[in-house]
């Protein structure tokens, strides 16, 4: 289906019955998500689960062994990550997320590599929305502390505006003052309109925050609901958020 033709109320994405991993190493298996237009969706689950792989499934970057994702009506299972890109998805991984030897200003620029020239005004939106950046736009992004990162980060996945922003482990190795403020950063890109699919350890902040939450395990799906049924729900509490 095309995206002209993609129904008013269907997802905006649909990840349906995948199977995919590393090589012949199989991680996920009948994985089914979905996020709809301005919604915000978090994987949750342990170590080892398969949370970061459905993010990379996502964006191209496992090796894809069954099933569909659909984005805004299209399939794009099996695309590589350039081609994905164009259709409006934007990924931040937990690591090697920024070019540290450019300044701020240069990785907002790499963001909007594939447009013909950089569009200032997107430049100044993210500037408005980390007002840090703009005091540091000419420091070299590996010298800046890691929240700051983090910031010009996700400032850089944003530079092409996308429907959809993929988020791996946001607060990782983020110090526990910071973390309350990079989940309020983002509850601000969502209700600025971007829909958003992220995994995070912070399981119960992050589902806290979400509309609606998936539990993986074993690479398995085992849960899902909103957020705060699956944080009153005992089974999940117990199992998978610590009690």
């Amino acid at each position: 289906m095309s995206a002209d033709t993609q129904l008013a109320d269907d997802p905006l994405l649909a990840v349906h019955s995948l199977d995919a991993g590393y090589g012949d190493l199989q991680i996920l298996t009948d994985v089914d998500l979905t996020v709809d237009v301005g919604e915000y969706v978090t994987v949750v689950g342990p170590n080892g689960a398969g949370k970061s792989t459905v993010m990379k499934s996502v964006f191209g970057l496992t090796s894809y062994m069954g099933g569909t994702i659909v984005f805004n009506g299209e399939e794009i299972h099996g695309l590589p990550p350039e081609e994905i890109i164009h259709k409006g998805i934007s990924y931040v991984p937990q690591n090697d997320n920024i070019f540290t030897s450019l300044t701020v200003r240069e990785n907002l620029e790499m963001g909007a590599y594939i447009l013909d020239e950089t569009p200032t005004e997107r430049i100044e939106e993210q500037f408005d929305r980390f007002p840090i950046l703009r005091e540091r736009q000419r420091q070299r992004a590996g010298t800046m502390s890691g929240g700051q990162r983090q910031m010009v980060a996700m400032a850089r996945a944003l530079m092409l505006d996308p429907d959809l922003l993929l988020l791996d482990e946001p607060s990782a190795g983020l110090a526990p003052d910071l973390v309350d403020d990079m989940f309020d950063r983002i509850d601000r890109i969502n209700d600025d309109g971007t829909s958003i699919l992220m995994v995070e350890q912070n399981a119960k902040e992050a589902l806290r925050r979400c509309d609606r939450g998936y539990v993986l395990a074993q690479g398995e799906n085992r849960y899902v609901d909103d957020g705060e049924t699956l944080l009153a729900d005992e089974a999940v509490r117990q199992q998978f958020l610590g009690g």
